[in-house]
């Protein structure tokens, strides 16, 4: 009986909504956050429209479009003004299926996909030898090889020997093993290094060299380390397809072609240039009734490499975002200043649809209050730095003071920190020397499995972790918004370089590329 009461009690206890007990100020706008935060999260649902209904969103596709204007829906829908404005043009691109297989010397469907803004094989199927890129003597050795990649499928990356991941081999391994691996693979990227350098070209000249050459497909193959995880990046070809395997099948071709044992593959691979087509940010603005010309920023990329569906890069910082509105909606639709939500285009092309905003609007520049920028994960919050501003750790502090426990415990404040010089949009703001700040998140594995590979899906994201972060940045908004103090842009003295005696200079603010063509050139 006791036993049965206690399961009871246990039960319940847990379906209850989750209650903060430690609030150290008796503020009803911060309960209302929290309740509609964590207790009536929208989160998981947001995320799951973003992941899966809509998917990746590589920067001048369909996909990207489709998710810019399902934020500005989204946002109307809340009652919030919203948009999608412009910032450029870029090349219109639309990824099909597509299929490889070995045919040859025995058959098997192969784990490949194409790179971003790859041709396609025009509706045909493609058939050819594979042979790797040989190691010659020098660059003209390498000229007389190359027309013989004619109708070939070129392997033109390192193959690594196993595809088990390093923790495996410490685990597993016989005393030494680990240790032997680690050194073969050091000394495979290292052979390889030397051998693209004899070449004569590089990562970014090496496809066009083998494209002109008339080879049927370029493959290879950026493994992470990690089970079944590849990342897929841009190719650089424009008749030629370039795909890359998973670590296994790659390695399954190079020992056939290595060992003379006649490989060759069939390719049929769906794609579409579609012209230069424009491109936008998605931006939602709730203006503020007593300073409208003072801004709180709330910044995320939205664009993906679309190797997977984004969902961890960055649907997890979209959707913090997004969230994170719609529960200041809610608990507190007046704000006192204005505030804008960025949800950025080109991010992964060089954070070209926040420098491009910022450099359209130096009011919003002039007049930042304070921004707020998530982008490495689905995991909580753990540091914030100041990004170089000598005063900034003192707002945190009067309000964090102010927060839950369970809403900022381990969170490290970095003070004063190192400004941005790149990686994320907030650095779009930091070289004007505006307070705009990270949030950065517990890793969860993010650069092994996740960050820009094909397995960034909606199963990787962490429910308590991402309605933790709306809720946080909500009260973040809300509390800075209280303050009356504004930020102080003093910047630290930057440190000297130990190796090279010179001293650090703060970020310059760049010049985005606002088309394909110019982030080419």
């Amino acid at each position: 009986m006791k036993r049965a009461m206690f399961g009871m009690l246990l039960a319940a206890a847990m379906a209850m909504p989750a209650q903060a007990q430690t609030f150290p100020v008796d503020d009803p706008v911060l309960k209302r956050m929290w309740a509609l935060g964590m207790d009536s999260s929208r989160a998981m649902d947001l995320a799951q429209v973003l992941s899966d209904s809509i998917g990746p969103r590589l920067t001048g596709t369909p996909g990207y479009d489709a998710s810019v204007q399902w934020l500005v829906a989204t946002y109307k829908g809340w009652g919030v003004d919203a948009r999608a404005e412009r910032y450029g043009t870029w090349k219109g691109w639309r990824r099909g299926p597509t299929h490889l297989d070995l045919v040859a010397p025995r058959v098997r469907s192969l784990e490949a996909m194409m790179l971003a803004w790859s041709p396609g094989t025009r509706g045909k199927a493609v058939q050819g030898k594979v042979v790797i890129l040989p190691d010659l003597a020098d660059s003209a050795g390498y000229a007389a090889w190359l027309p013989s990649v004619k109708g070939a499928f070129v392997l033109a990356s390192a193959a690594n020997a196993s595809c088990r991941p390093a923790d495996n081999w410490k685990e597993f391994g016989q005393t030494g093993a680990a240790d032997r691996v680690a050194a073969e693979r050091r000394a495979q990227a290292e052979a390889w290094t030397a051998r693209l350098r004899k070449t004569g070209y590089d990562n970014r000249t090496l496809a066009p060299a083998l494209e002109k050459a008339g080879a049927a497909g370029i493959l290879t193959s950026t493994w992470t380390g990690g089970w079944g995880v590849t990342r897929i990046f841009n190719a650089r070809t424009a008749t030629t397809p370039t795909l890359d395997l998973s670590c296994e099948d790659y390695g399954l071709l190079w020992r056939l072609a290595e060992k003379g044992q006649g490989p060759v593959v069939r390719l049929t691979a769906d794609a579409e240039f579609l012209g230069d087509v424009p491109v936008a940010n998605a931006i939602a603005t709730i203006r503020g009734t007593e300073k409208p010309d003072e801004y709180i920023l709330l910044s995320a990329h939205l664009d993906s490499w679309d190797g997977s569906s984004g969902a961890t890069d960055n649907g997890t910082g979209t959707t913090t975002m997004l969230e994170a509105l719609r529960i200041l909606r809610q608990a507190y639709p007046r704000p006192r200043r204005t505030i804008v939500v960025g949800h950025w285009g080109g991010e992964e092309q060089g954070l070209i649809g926040s420098r491009a905003f910022a450099a359209d609007h130096p009011e919003i520049v002039r007049g930042l209050h304070v921004l707020f920028n998530q982008d490495n994960g689905t995991g909580r919050i753990r540091n914030v730095s100041m990004q170089g501003l000598t005063g900034a750790g003192g707002a945190f502090g009067r309000w964090f003071a102010r927060l839950p426990a369970e809403v900022t415990d381990s969170v490290n404040v970095g003070n004063p920190g190192m400004p941005s010089g790149g990686g994320t949009d907030n650095a779009s703001f930091v070289c004007y020397g505006a307070p705009a700040f990270g949030l950065g998140s517990l890793n969860w594995d993010y650069f092994g499995y996740t960050w820009h590979t094909n397995r960034d899906t909606y199963d990787k994201l962490v429910p308590e972790d991402l309605k933790r972060n709306a809720t946080l940045t909500a009260m973040l908004v809300y509390l800075a918004d209280q303050d009356d103090a504004a930020i102080p842009r003093e910047r630290r003295v930057m440190p000297v370089n130990r190796t090279s005696g010179e001293q650090a200079q703060w970020p310059e603010c760049g010049t985005p590329a606002r088309s394909f063509a110019e982030w080419t050139r």
